[in-house]
Formats: structure tokens, sequence, C-alpha cells
């Protein structure tokens, strides 16, 4: 039973965290460290939800949950199980087993149609894209609507449309393909992926869908902070607000899009006097370390 508490305790941590992270503007100073502390929560909420069952089916054994499982296989093997584990105990492991099999399969699914529709992009690209000297290293697409973003992979492409190329000017459309590269450089697409498949396998849970969202601007936040490192505050911030008033904007299905998130608190973060610092306080500190601690602390369980 005391094992099956740790997981209940560290689920009620997961939640507890994910509220104080998504209320927190430091998350804003420090994008990059916010992913970590959301992604040490979201692993830790997916043990937590496997391991709370398991570990109340496998009370009996008074052992660690991973020792408990281990030996309740070769109990089952040679028919040999212990007093007082039933057939309720028996369900509560298999339902938490298949909330492991439901999220790693939701994991897989999500890979698989990712994968897919920027396998397909890619090849419409070929087809309709054109290289354009004014914008090396990138691909144009010959279309009136703005449009930025990063088709991500082994072979990352950065694409921007005609209508974008209108709407920029040099400085701006720099800073934009800067932002875009810095999706590339660090698989941003990899940091959404595991929240996409926990978003799918537990569409009901309110903190999960807001996780989602959150770590979504954060991997934008820290895509305009790249950018700006090789750029001046103020042309991405020009860029962010000609999307904004722009309107008519596409980011298609398995890409990473300059202006599909939250533009105008974007602008704001940017246009703030002064560069944001990046050195965290100590309640960013606090919820750092504990949410770290929380994946790690269930491996161990």
């Amino acid at each position: 039973m005391a094992y099956a508490l740790h997981f209940t305790g560290a689920m009620l941590a997961c939640w507890l965290l994910a509220q104080v992270l998504a209320r927190s503007t430091w998350t804003w100073r420090s994008p990059g460290v916010a992913i970590l502390c959301w992604q040490a929560i979201g692993l830790g909420a997916g043990l937590s939800a496997m391991g709370m069952p398991i570990a109340l089916g496998l009370a009996p054994y008074e052992m660690g949950t991973g020792s408990a499982l281990l030996t309740l296989v070769g109990d089952l093997w040679h028919s040999t199980l212990p007093a007082g584990l039933g057939v309720a105990h028996l369900g509560l492991v298999g339902i938490g087993l298949g909330i492991g099999a439901v999220l790693l399969t939701t994991t897989v699914r999500s890979i698989h149609g990712t994968v897919r529709a920027q396998r397909r992009h890619r090849e419409l690209l070929t087809l309709v894209a054109r290289r354009d000297p004014a914008v090396p290293g990138a691909l144009v697409l010959d279309h009136p609507s703005a449009a930025a973003y990063c088709l991500p992979g082994v072979r990352p492409r950065v694409v921007v449309s005609a209508g974008a190329l209108d709407l920029l000017d040099p400085a701006e459309l720099e800073a934009v393909l800067a932002h875009e590269r810095a999706h590339a450089q660090e698989r941003h697409d990899l940091v959404l992926l595991p929240f996409t498949a926990l978003c799918r396998a537990l569409p009901w849970v309110r903190w999960v869908r807001q996780a989602h969202e959150r770590v979504g601007l954060l991997v934008e936040m820290r895509a305009d902070d790249k950018a700006r490192e090789l750029h001046a505050d103020a042309p991405l911030a020009g860029a962010l607000r000609r999307f904004a008033d722009a309107g008519d904007r596409i980011s298609p299905a398995g890409t990473l899009g300059l202006g599909h998130r939250d533009l105008d608190v974007r602008m704001q973060r940017l246009l703030i006097a002064g560069r944001p610092p990046r050195l965290i306080g100590a309640a960013a500190l606090a919820v750092t370390s504990t949410a770290a601690y929380l994946p790690i602390g269930l491996f161990l369980s």
C-alpha cells in the first residue's frame, strides 16, 4: 500500500507543479528550463498513471513495484500466487499495464502520423516549392498567404511563402529564418511529440491539454530567443506584428510555424525594455528540482 501511496502522491505532485508552471512568469524568461520541467512532469504523470493501479494490485507482496511485478510473473508461471492476492489485485495490475499499453500505442501512432504528414509535405514541396537566391537555405512556396515554417526531420526544410516575402523587410526576413532554423536545430518537434501523445491518450484531463499548449508556446519563445541572439529584438517583433495583422496564415500539419501560436504574447515579450534575465530565482529552482525528482523517484520505486 505504501508504494501505491507513493504513486498517488507523485500524481498529485504532477498536478500541483503543472498548476504552478502554468501560472508562473519566470517560464517566459527561461523557456528552455521550463520545457525541461514540463517534460519531467509529463513523464512523471505517465509513470504515475500506470504505476498506481499496479502498485495497488501488488500490495500483498510488500516490496518495490518492479521487484513485485517480476515476482508475480514467476508466481503466475508456477501457479503459486501468495495468500491475499486475488482476482481484484490481478485486475488492477492489468489496468496499469493497459494504461501503459495505451500510452505506448498512442506515442507510436503520433510518431507514425507525424512522420507520414511530414513525408507527404516534403514530397509536395519537391513539386511546388522553388529555390530563391534572395532567401538562401530556404524554399519559397508561391502562395499569397503569410507562411514561414520549419518542416523538421533528418533533413529539415525551412519554407517561406511568396506572401511572407512581400510582407517582410530584409531584416525581418532574416530574423524569421533564424527562428525557423532554431526549430530545426533543437528538434522542437521531438519536444512536442510526447505531449501530443499524452493529450491524445488523456484528452479529458484538463492540465494535460494545458501542458500541451504551454509547451507549444515555450518552444516558440525558445526559438524567438535563439533568433534574437543573432538579430535585434525589433526585426522579429516587427515580423510577428506583420503576421498578426496579415490574418490569413498557414501552418501545415507536422510543421512548426512562426505565426502558429500566441503572436501577441510573444511580440509583447520581445518588446519589453531590456533583455529579460535568463537566471531563475529560488522558486523556479525549487520547481525544477522537484520536477526532475518525480520521474527519477518513480523509476526507483
